[in-house]
């Protein structure tokens, strides 16, 4: 690994509208740029990852999030361009404002997607929340 000496935390939120939709933004910039993924970014000293989360959604999109649920751990490890994050990934249903670019130097979007027709370029971590909606999604079937 070059520059990196252990694993950077990070955060981020699947954030569901009432229609089953996900909301993502697309990268602008490495690592994964041009790849759409989940509004979230780094925990700063001090900060829970939850309080980290709503920070990042308030500063990426513009929304105050309420009662966020966690949904997943998402460890991503790159020896080759030298990154290692371990990022909890929360589940939002429940918000204040209107999802709007705030950042647009780094991302495209805001967009919402039906999960059946995700764009094909996810980030990692999207890929490890839709995979946990999907599973939570049959689980509740079978109840």
């Amino acid at each position: 690994m070059t520059g990196q000496t252990g694993p950077r935390v990070g955060c981020g939120a699947a954030i569901m509208d009432g229609r089953g939709r996900i909301l993502l933004l697309r990268r602008l910039r490495q690592p994964q740029a041009g790849c759409w993924g989940l509004p979230g970014g780094k925990v700063e000293a001090f900060e829970t990852t939850c309080q980290a989360m709503a920070r990042e959604i308030e500063e990426e999109v513009g929304l105050s999030v309420k009662a966020p649920e966690f949904l997943c751990l998402v460890e991503e490890r790159d020896t080759t361009a030298g990154y290692f994050w371990v990022s909890p990934v929360y589940l939002v249903t429940s918000w204040r404002g209107t999802p709007r670019l705030m950042e647009p130097d780094r991302h495209e979007g805001p967009r919402w997607f039906a999960l059946d027709a995700l764009p094909e370029e996810l980030t990692t971590p999207t890929r490890h929340a839709v995979e946990e909606l999907a599973r939570r999604a049959t689980l509740n079937c079978k109840k």
